[in-house]
């Protein structure tokens, strides 16, 4: 049976939280944000976001927490998850994976650092938020491949992949909208 819950995937950058609130909007869903949560374990262990990335990989209790957390979201109904292993924990739910480029995504990053900044991470250039960002990539995959076996960049194992390169926020939202409620008729 197919659930009430959509999860969205996607590397930094790629616009996960905003299109994941525009769809919760949309569908009148709840909506729950991994990255959020990841985001204030940094702040409680003063580390920013790449370098907690790199205790998890000696500290599998970081991963599990997270987890745990995005599980006991997918246990709901009506709700869109923003979680880069959400599809991997809620099997049957709309699974949606957002493609960018990876220079776009740091262009991004950058930008939004320096307009309104990004909690627990800096970049002094956009190579910086680049490389800062090739290196989270390189150990969440890491991590995820030797805690589960599992890559969350293969867009094979989603319903949906959208190109946040090339489509505006309101179009990719309407996108995800408009193909999951025809998946919820099938």
């Amino acid at each position: 049976m197919k659930k009430h819950i959509i999860t969205i995937g996607g590397l930094p950058g790629s616009g996960k939280s905003s299109t994941a609130k525009g769809v919760a909007s949309m569908l009148g869903y709840q909506h729950f944000s991994s990255g959020d949560f990841w985001r204030e374990v940094a702040i409680e262990r003063g580390l920013t976001m790449a370098e907690l990335s790199k205790t998890a990989e000696n500290d599998p209790s970081i991963d599990k927490m997270i987890d745990d957390t995005v599980r006991n979201a997918g246990a709901k109904s009506d709700i869109v998850i923003d979680s880069r292993l959400a599809f991997h924990w809620i099997p049957d739910a709309f699974k949606v994976f957002l493609h960018i480029d990876p220079h776009t995504a740091s262009q991004r990053i950058f930008e939004q650092m320096q307009k309104v900044g990004r909690v627990n991470e800096t970049a002094e250039s956009v190579e910086q938020a680049y490389n800062t960002t090739l290196e989270r990539v390189q150990s969440e995959s890491k991590r995820y491949h030797e805690l589960y076996g599992v890559s969350y960049i293969d867009e094979s194992q989603y319903d949906l992949v959208v190109d946040t390169t090339r489509h505006p926020l309101v179009e990719v939202v309407q996108i995800i909208t408009e193909t999951y409620k025809k998946w919820l008729e099938n």
